[in-house]
């Protein structure tokens, strides 16, 4: 499971939409070249100490994040979130309340900033072997989806900042 570079912040290809794996559902671990991009994200977020990553963010422009993990040293007071593979997501806001929380991405290393998310949404998808996956989430695990799914629609963390005096990097503002 070789890693591969993680793009950067200003890369071209960071900002354009990705698409869906068309006929997922049907294909499932047969889609052509699932297997192999699966095993680098993973191989990447490991490496990289991340706790998600979306397939952009390592230079392809299809709709697979993964995320989740036991323990993080990046995010250490967070609670577990259970590892997903999840191909064409949707996401559903269950509700207006947003919360505020600290965001940082392999994208845009060193760097962290204060982002306001929506705390509780649905989420959907398909697992590597075409299940279809719905579940209710939130806090931490909504702030991920949410993070890793605007890397499907061109967007980085620090396009959602509403205040860059909380945006800097990660050993200044000391967190």
């Amino acid at each position: 499971m070789p890693s591969r570079p993680v793009l950067k912040m200003g890369n071209r290809q960071l900002v354009m939409p990705s698409e869906p794996l068309d006929n997922f559902a049907k294909l499932g671990r047969a889609y052509p070249g699932l297997n192999e991009l699966l095993e680098d994200m993973l191989a990447t977020m490991e490496e990289k100490g991340g706790v998600g990553i979306a397939a952009p963010q390592i230079g392809c422009n299809k709709q697979v994040i993964m995320f989740g993990f036991e323990k993080s040293r990046r995010y250490p007071n967070e609670k577990p979130v259970p590892f997903t593979i999840l191909i064409n997501p949707v996401i559903k806001i269950l509700s207006n309340e947003m919360n505020d929380g600290w965001e940082g991405c392999l994208s845009v290393p060193g760097l962290r900033g204060l982002v306001s998310r929506f705390n509780k949404i649905e989420y959907s998808g398909f697992d590597p072997e075409g299940k279809q996956i719905n579940r209710i989430v939130e806090g931490f695990h909504a702030r991920i989806l949410q993070h890793e799914c605007d890397h499907l629609d061109g967007i980085l963390f620090p396009q959602r900042l509403k205040d860059l005096r909380f945006f800097g990097f990660e050993d200044e503002l000391h967190l």
